[in-house]
């Protein structure tokens, strides 16, 4: 799964790129070129950082999250969860040192270790999202979700009510979808100062699975 490849609009939306303070939980995301990916970020302090993201391919029936801990700027652990048509889990826990204390593959029916090349892979790739979180803030590319009824209205997961500026494809998309279902829909999206991007629209519930601050 390369999430890195594509990052449709993104250059759009990171147009005007700020320097405000960024607040200490946060939501953003991208388009890769095979699926959305939604991130949430947590700083619990200035060198302890939560991140975890969900990736949702367009084509498979699969939801892969990932939770990335950073303290004192080294990263110490990495758990991934992939539900749906694979099943996997996957545990990686690092020392200050950044040398592996704990690493765990759980498949459906059995356990198993991760080369040296796969650990090497997963620490790269917890750098590279890190990177493309700090990216997004910067650029003031924010993650909305919610859910729109079939007269087209949309009201975020907090229940207050939203009115995101989605372009002719996206709005056509969304009924289209909205039509052949019959059902409320949830909506994901982004929004920056380059424009507004929808990321998912689909029958499950996205809000029921949202991060909150308090609990992240």
């Amino acid at each position: 799964m390369n999430r890195s490849s594509c990052f449709s609009l993104l250059c759009l939306l990171l147009t005007g790129c700020s320097s405000q303070h960024t607040p200490d939980f946060t939501a953003s995301g991208y388009l890769a070129d095979r699926g959305a990916v939604r991130i949430w970020r947590k700083e619990h302090s200035p060198r302890s950082t939560h991140l975890q993201t969900v990736y949702t391919p367009f084509n498979e029936p699969v939801t892969e999250i990932t939770d990335y801990q950073w303290q004192q700027d080294k990263l110490i652990s990495i758990e991934r969860h992939s539900a749906g048509s694979h099943t996997e889990s996957v545990t990686l826990r690092f020392d200050q040192n950044g040398r592996l204390s704990f690493m765990q593959r759980q498949l459906a029916n059995r356990r198993e270790a991760l080369s040296a090349d796969a650990v090497a892979l997963y620490q790269f790739d917890a750098g590279r999202m890190l990177a493309i979180s700090n990216d997004l803030l910067k650029g003031r590319v924010r993650l909305l979700q919610g859910h729109r009824t079939a007269s087209g209205a949309v009201t975020l997961c907090d229940g207050n009510n939203a009115s995101p500026d989605f372009d002719e494809n996206a709005v056509r998309y969304i009924v289209q979808h909205q039509q052949a279902s019959g059902e409320p829909l949830s909506l994901a999206w982004l929004e920056a100062p380059g424009g507004t991007q929808l990321l998912l629209a689909t029958q499950e519930n996205l809000c029921a699975a949202e991060p909150q601050a308090d609990s992240f």
